[in-house]
């Protein structure tokens, strides 16, 4: 085949008809094919089942989120529960070892009578009062949803209430009889990344037509949306216009619609928590004669800052080796955790008259990252702390500023821990900049199997975390774990992640070579021994992985990969993301982009790792093209492709613990077999039909048919459907 220059010469673009025909059966022969492959034996039944006891197991902490009302919130799955019930307890109950949970809302039953598919997507409660929400639940885990409201006293969904059909919509409550909304109003109404590009204020009893507009963006912007803030004597009302991934314009609203600019940068983080408004820089700033630079956190008075006074305070102020990981309010004071070579650090600032007194958070053990998982910033100075490591099961810690901490909760242990042990190494990349990664495994272990996984994009920070799944899947067999803190994400900051942008994108594809040729200079592993694995935008990394080194890789793994740079803005959310990639259809960014677009380098005769790709028919971020006319454009080069297509999960690729085993599964025993060359089963014969029949209560089938509330941060809090790494964890907790 000759070498892809441009769309017109894309041969396999109908492959991106979603549920076409053609489509369809080339998808269900794939599946046959991997199935039969890799399915086949006891050891990849065992597999799974260790990993859906991991998924199911009923000790899991259940992770709660307050809402201010004296309840402990949670969503849990388990076996009984597969697609989950939303509840709540007491604090009191909660701190027993079997609360007793008040079920609100049972979304398998839900599913069972209303003949949906319904995954859970999250809610909004309104407060004060706490007696209504608004739910979303999507179809098979897209990110489009449809919301309903929902009374918490009677635990049933609102008759003639606030309900949206399916669209990526955004909502917020202003009081009991409005709501801020922003959703697929009609033609024109969206963004050409497919999000909301109208904000309107819509009353009770009123039909979404008649709803009041509060601000348009334009076509070409992200989203827009508008926001409520309903702390007493500090009520406020917002609205952002997100530019593009990263740059937004924010506005007070006035009761007389008014919008008065929030004159922060545009691709700055901002947030206001009653008098005080926080700004987190990710470029240089010129204020007030000072020049602050990118990832600063400052804060001054919100009104004075209207007003145009410009006296900012310095909270924290990066160096070569600590960034800001996030901050968070309690009622009077503003907890900040930072990464320190990628290791967690917390403290307390309390602002006073004389200025910001700093001091250690309690509670934060040493060795384990820890972040907050919760505070109530309305009503009391409390906190959940939860805390975990590699090798150490996570601990919930309920503590309070000043005040006593107690371990809530214990995360059991999913796998035997001894004679293993965390390393942290640096590699150094081509242009000589150090880059840390941690090793995890036997340490004498020398030449053995080994699974690298990384990220590098959007910011985003992989931290240490402790996985029942890797532990048992993985660890457990005798492989060791890497996790690369590449240039892209966030691990030192902004800097770190403009360091791999848009046409300096390579960095981030040097930095995660050189932490393999590490590993094998170090006696770690061999290059044949050496497998990989990544998500979304670590699945595009994967790709370049596969077809720029690939002699460093004996299997790669592309989880709901992004892979035709040429294209991906045209499909789905793509057009959302040229922030971070750059624009196909400008000359000088596809000059870039063609030099490392995974799908456009595809070449015969060149010896390929052996790859896998995973991908959902019900991702509506990353369209499974994408993984389709990969794995057909190497088939047709004669590689070694392996390919499976949930049609559940959305971006996740899985929609319940089921499936998430048996991805899980997959994934793992094909690195195990082509890393080892030691097949646990043989290949078995199974048709296209029999593959369909078998996969059936796992959402598996061919497409065809039909598968199956945060308070307000500013531009940090803009829900848009970034690549964010396609991580299952444990229990009720994913990313």
């Amino acid at each position: 085949m000759a070498r892809l220059t441009d769309e017109g010469d894309d041969p396999y673009l109908w492959l991106e008809d979603l549920d076409g025909a053609d489509a369809a059966g080339w998808v269900r022969d794939r599946n046959a094919e991997t199935l039969a492959t890799l399915t086949g034996g006891e050891a990849f039944a065992g597999l799974r089942a260790e990993i859906r006891q991991v998924l199911d197991a009923e000790d899991h902490i259940p992770y709660p989120g307050w809402r201010g009302d004296g309840f402990y919130y949670g969503f849990w799955k388990d076996a009984s529960h597969p697609r989950g019930v939303w509840r709540r307890t007491t604090l009191d109950e909660y701190r027993r070892p079997a609360p007793e949970w008040d079920v609100l809302l049972d979304v398998d039953a839900l599913a069972a009578e209303e003949g949906e598919n319904w995954v859970w997507s999250g809610v909004t409660v309104l407060r004060p009062g706490y007696q209504r929400c608004l739910i979303s639940l999507s179809r098979g885990g897209a990110d489009a949803v449809v919301v309903r409201e929902f009374d918490l006293l009677r635990r049933a969904f609102v008759e003639d209430g606030f309900t949206l059909l399916e669209a990526k919509s955004r909502v917020c409550w202003i009081d009991a009889d409005h709501i801020y909304v922003g959703t697929d109003f009609g033609p024109g109404s969206l963004t050409s990344s497919g999000y909301p590009r109208v904000a309107k204020r819509w009353r009770r009893g009123t039909p979404l037509s008649a709803a009041d507009t509060v601000h348009e963006g334009r076509p070409e912007d992200v989203a827009v949306f508008a926001s409520h803030d309903p702390t007493p004597g500090f009520e406020r009302d917002f609205v952002v216009r997100s530019l593009d991934f990263y740059r937004t314009q924010s506005y007070l609203l006035t009761g007389a619609g008014e919008l008065t600019r929030i004159e922060v940068p545009e691709d700055a983080w901002w947030e206001v928590h009653r008098k005080w408004l926080l700004i987190r820089l990710r470029s240089p700033w010129l204020v007030g004669g000072v020049t602050h630079p990118s990832g600063v956190l400052l804060a001054t008075r919100f009104e004075a800052f209207l007003a145009g006074q410009r006296e900012l305070t310095v909270l924290f102020r990066p160096d070569a080796r600590t960034a800001l990981s996030s901050y968070v309010w309690t009622r009077n004071h503003l907890i900040l955790a930072t990464l320190v070579h990628v290791r967690s650090r917390l403290e307390v600032l309390t602002p006073g008259e004389t200025g910001w007194r700093r001091e250690p958070l309690a509670g934060v053990p040493k060795l384990d990252h820890s972040r907050i998982l919760e505070t109530d910033p309305h009503h009391d100075d409390a906190y959940l702390l939860a805390s975990e490591g590699f090798l150490q099961p996570a601990r919930l810690r309920l503590g309070q500023v000043g005040g006593a901490v107690e371990t809530l909760k214990r995360e059991p242990e999913f796998f035997d821990a001894d004679g293993l042990a965390v390393r942290q190494f640096f590699a150094t990349s081509a242009d000589g900049t150090r880059v840390p990664y941690f090793v995890v495994g036997e340490p004498g272990a020398a030449g053995g199997p080994t699974l690298l996984t990384g990220y590098g994009g959007y910011e985003v920070s992989l931290t240490p975390h402790y996985s029942g799944t890797i532990g048992r899947g993985w660890l457990a067999r005798g492989g060791s774990y890497v996790v690369a803190n590449i240039r892209g994400g966030g691990e030192y900051g902004p800097e770190w992640h403009r360091a791999a942008l848009r046409e300096n994108r390579p960095r981030a594809y040097e930095d995660f070579a050189a932490v393999a040729v590490d590993l094998v200079t170090r006696g770690i592993t061999t290059p044949e021994r050496l497998g990989v694995e990544g998500g979304s935008n670590g699945g595009l990394l994967m790709g370049v992985m596969l077809t720029r080194y690939p002699a460093l890789f004996g299997a790669v793994v592309a989880s709901v990969p992004m892979l035709d740079m040429r294209r991906y803005h045209r499909l789905l959310a793509g057009a959302s993301w040229m922030a971070e990639y750059g624009d196909p259809d400008r000359e000088a960014d596809w000059a870039y982009l063609r030099e490392y677009s995974p799908y456009h380098n595809v070449r015969g005769g060149r010896l390929y790792p052996s790859v896998l790709f995973i991908t959902s028919t019900r991702d509506d971020r990353v369209h499974p093209g994408h993984a389709r006319k990969m794995a057909a454009r190497l088939r047709e080069h004669g590689h070694d492709v392996s390919y499976y297509e949930n049609v559940e999960g959305g971006h996740g690729a899985a929609a319940n613990n089921e499936q998430r085993a048996f991805v899980w599964a997959l994934t793992l025993e094909f690195l195990w077999r082509k890393l080892t060359g030691q097949p646990d089963s043989l290949p078995r014969q199974v048709s296209p039909d029999d593959a369909v029949e078998a996969g059936a209560d796992l959402g598996v089938a061919a497409p065809g048919g039909r598968g199956g509330e945060g308070r307000h941060r500013g531009a940090a809090e803009v829900q848009l459907g970034g690549l964010r790494p396609a991580v299952v964890l444990e229990g009720a907790r994913q990313a």
